[in-house]
């Protein structure tokens, strides 16, 4: 078979050549995503916190305050955190995983199941979710959509998120391919993790 032999050294070489320093460059973009998210969780615990003391507070003041802008800027800042943070995570492999069989592969059966996952559901589905949200955010970008709630937020640049989102996603299952493809050729990507992630997310800092 040395014509599929040359194929697939051609794969691996443009593999190396362009794929990897392409898969760093998603790797640190995500990562960079998830460094700021994280300063999100923070934020969004306290304007919850704020929001309940300002109710309390206003009603045992007998005060009429509107607290609907920051309700929903706590709902945003959740979506923001679940939205940017799925490529994140993905990178890490820290998504929830379900398996019988997969931690007692090989190394090299586990990215040929990633790889399997990747190609069949993961980048299908990002790409089916752009073109079924591509509409909704387009007509609320046009319209400048707001909330119906009185003193509400903006609605658009959240939805906008959501395209950002898959993008992001896509992009990293993209980055997971070019990964578990080093593996399955012999490369020297002896990480341990079953993604082939960059490896565990960095600590938090202090």
């Amino acid at each position: 078979m040395p014509f599929l032999k040359r194929v697939g050294a051609a794969l691996l070489d443009t593999n190396t050549r362009v794929g990897k320093p392409v898969s760093a460059f998603v790797d640190a973009l995500n990562d960079k995503m998830g460094a700021g998210i994280r300063w999100l969780a923070l934020v969004m615990v306290l304007v919850g916190a704020g929001t309940a003391i300002l109710r309390y507070s206003a009603r045992g003041l007998e005060l009429s305050l509107n607290l609907t802008p920051l309700g929903e800027l706590q709902w945003y800042l959740f979506s923001l955190i679940f939205l940017l943070g799925a490529a994140y995570g993905l990178n890490h492999d820290v998504h929830v995983r379900v398996d019988v069989l997969y931690e007692r592969s090989s190394k090299k059966a586990r990215a040929l199941i990633d790889l399997i996952g990747t190609l069949v559901f993961l980048i299908p589905f990002s790409l089916v979710m752009l073109y079924v949200s591509w509409p909704a955010v387009s007509n609320s970008f046009s319209i400048r959509e707001m909330s119906p709630d009185p003193g509400g937020l903006p609605r658009w640049p959240i939805k906008i998120v959501i395209l950002v989102s898959f993008v992001l996603l896509m992009l990293q299952g993209l980055s997971q391919i070019v990964k578990q493809i080093d593996i399955l050729g012999g490369g020297d990507d002896e990480s341990g993790t079953t993604e082939g992630s960059s490896g565990p997310p960095p600590e938090a800092p202090a």
